[in-house]
């Protein structure tokens, strides 16, 4: 009967559970917060998931914003709504996303994203391959609850790969609504 697992001589990475009730979560502006799920920067291919997916849940007060526009250089980025109705800027294009929709953003792509005016959103994030950033939402925690700035942020791009663009067209396309 044959192995229901490799027999090379690679060790078999460890699986990720994350209980709901044990995810770490971020509180933003408004009421919104991260649940911050499964980070890049946990171990790598050695973490427990082989750390391959950087994953949270963000969930969006009414009309909130998610994200300033910003692109990541090395990973794609997926969205999913799991409640509520998403607005999202991509490249230069406004969509909307509702329950059951997936948008997945590749990389190099200007995005932003945001509840749509009036609606709350809650979205699952996934972004492969996985970069530590764990540490880039508890910054935006802090931010805001008034302990820290965003300015702190810009030395950092590189090392979350986030790399934010003009704001000019979410605000455009945020005024629109």
């Amino acid at each position: 009967m044959p192995t229901p697992y490799p027999t090379t001589s690679e060790p078999i990475r460890e699986p990720l559970l994350v209980r709901a009730a044990d995810a770490e979560r971020v509180a933003l502006a408004a009421g919104s917060a991260f649940h911050l799920l499964a980070d890049g920067g946990d171990g790598g291919a050695d973490a427990p998931g082989g750390g391959a997916f950087g994953v949270n849940r963000l969930v969006l007060a009414e009309g909130a914003d998610g994200a300033r526009p910003h692109y990541h250089a090395r990973s794609s980025e997926l969205f999913y709504v799991l409640g509520g109705v998403a607005e999202f800027l991509l490249g230069d294009r406004s969509r909307i996303a509702a329950v059951g929709d997936l948008v997945v953003v590749p990389p190099g792509l200007p995005h932003a994203f945001g509840a749509a005016p009036g609606r709350t959103a809650a979205l699952l994030v996934v972004m492969s391959p996985a970069v530590e950033r764990f540490g880039y939402f508890r910054h935006l925690g802090r931010v805001a609850a008034g302990l820290d700035t965003f300015d702190r942020l810009l030395p950092e791009q590189d090392r979350y790969d986030v790399h934010f663009t003009d704001p000019v067209p979410w605000q455009r396309a945020r005024s629109r609504a």
